[in-house]
């Protein structure tokens, strides 16, 4: 790695991976309102690079923002792809798909992780150039055809059940109740968390879960739901639908 790549990415490292996060540095070359808790930490941390780095030209895009036009203002997966952070399976990676006409969304799988991770945001330094910087290949960990089938349509037409995500023996799955929020709707979260009354919207679906529809039952212990998701408290190594 360039000398000037490592340096600065060691100092977001040290700022970030203290909190879960983890840092790929790529040419962006290659790349083709805050109400949720988890998003308000992602961009505080996230915030925090900008700060702390002011002499360089930095420009933070978490993977929530859009265009006017509701287009993602990045590709999170491709970018995940592109720096090696994770595999971005797709369609195309299936020699004979056995899909049809059916339309089948792409994941990205990390190596350690499996499905049970986020892809926050990226942090673009426009006037760092750096010709030579050499593209990262993730690693194929689900090499088999068999297997991305399963993914794939684990992922399309059983997401609900989250087996997908242990496309991998994953180091660290998510906690019930880290499962229980992502599954509520986000005008519900915040009541979730009894931060909130509940909102009379509950046809809002998940940012993170496209077709969420179920409102589980508030936690047990409810303190402990909200100090994993506020931005006071550091977060868990994987934080993210």
């Amino acid at each position: 790695m360039e000398p000037q790549v490592a340096e600065l990415k060691q100092k977001i490292e040290d700022m970030l991976c203290p909190f879960g996060f983890e840092v790929y540095p790529f040419q962006s070359c290659h790349l083709q309102q805050l109400t949720d808790p988890v998003d308000q930490c992602v961009a505080y941390h996230l915030g925090r690079v900008r700060e702390n780095l002011p002499e360089l030209k930095i420009e933070v895009i978490a993977d929530y923002e859009v265009h006017p036009n509701r287009r993602p203002k990045i590709l999170a997966q491709t970018a995940a792809h592109v720096a090696g952070a994770a595999y971005y399976y797709q369609r195309k990676d299936v020699e004979a798909d056995p899909w049809g006409t059916q339309h089948i969304a792409g994941v990205c799988i990390h190596p350690k992780y499996g499905g049970w991770f986020a892809i926050r945001g990226v942090v673009l330094l426009p006037g760092i150039e750096v010709p030579d910087l050499p593209p990262t290949k993730p690693l194929d960990c689900v090499p088999k055809r068999a297997d991305r089938i399963t993914l794939l349509e684990g992922f399309n037409f059983h997401w609900r059940d989250w087996t997908y995500r242990d496309a991998v023996t994953p180091q660290e799955r998510y906690s019930e109740e880290q499962k229980a929020y992502f599954s509520t709707p986000p005008a519900q979260r915040l009541a979730f968390l009894g931060l909130a009354q509940p909102s009379k919207d509950t046809s809002s679906p998940s940012p993170e879960l496209p077709f969420t529809t179920f409102r589980p039952k508030k936690p047990q212990n409810a303190s402990r739901a909200r100090g994993w998701v506020s931005p006071s408290v550091s977060p868990p190594a994987s934080p993210g639908p």
